[in-house]
């Protein structure tokens, strides 16, 4: 059996799929992908991947290509202050909702990387666990979704400095612990992920 048997796939089908879901710092990014066969089998061919396992490097050369080949292709994000007020799940669903809605058709089947449903998808779906390194367009929609979001916290790391957003890309390493601890939080942090740290 090849990864991509029993896997629904085509011109009709969105992968989608978020990053950003456990930083302390910024919107949760998402996108979603259509790639029809050719599409999918050229990607595979070219290292694409679950953007967690690719080098930032390899990341970046990825995008153009899957630009270049996918049939439609969508952003979406939810802010810290939507965060905030609906919880992670409900604004991750926000981001994914946002994305699929750029999308020019909306799709027949959208696949929903995890064991989660989007429950603000009215259409016909299909969660996939791992689906990342199964499904073409998850892994694509995982790519651009965390080069888009990488790229926006560099931007932001100009403007709130001293926490090293650019290394970390708002995550919780201790570099960054450290330094809410003696900055506070900006007004991009989420305060909900925040009590248990500042108190």
């Amino acid at each position: 059996m090849t990864r991509l048997e029993a896997i629904p796939r085509g011109p009709r089908v969105a992968g989608v799929d978020e990053v950003g879901r456990g930083c302390l710092f910024g919107p949760v990014f998402a996108a979603a992908v259509v790639l029809d066969e050719a599409a999918e089998q050229y990607l595979w061919q070219a290292g694409l991947t679950d953007s967690k396992k690719l080098s930032a490097k390899r990341r970046a050369g990825l995008v153009p290509l899957i630009e270049q080949h996918c049939l439609a292709r969508g952003l979406g994000q939810a802010s810290a202050f939507e965060i905030d007020a609906v919880g992670i799940r409900g604004a991750t669903e926000l981001a994914m909702l946002r994305a699929l809605q750029k999308l020019l058709h909306p799709p027949d089947l959208v696949l929903v990387d995890g064991n989660l449903p989007l429950r603000l998808w009215r259409g016909s779906q299909q969660t996939l666990v791992g689906g990342d390194s199964r499904s073409a367009a998850i892994a694509a929609a995982s790519v651009l979704a965390k080069e888009a979001r990488d790229a926006l916290i560099r931007r932001l790391s100009i403007r709130f400095q001293g926490y090293g957003l650019e290394r970390h890309a708002g995550y919780g390493t201790a570099l960054h612990r450290q330094a809410l601890l003696t900055l506070g939080p900006t007004s991009l942090h989420r305060s909900s992920f925040l009590r248990r740290l500042l108190g």
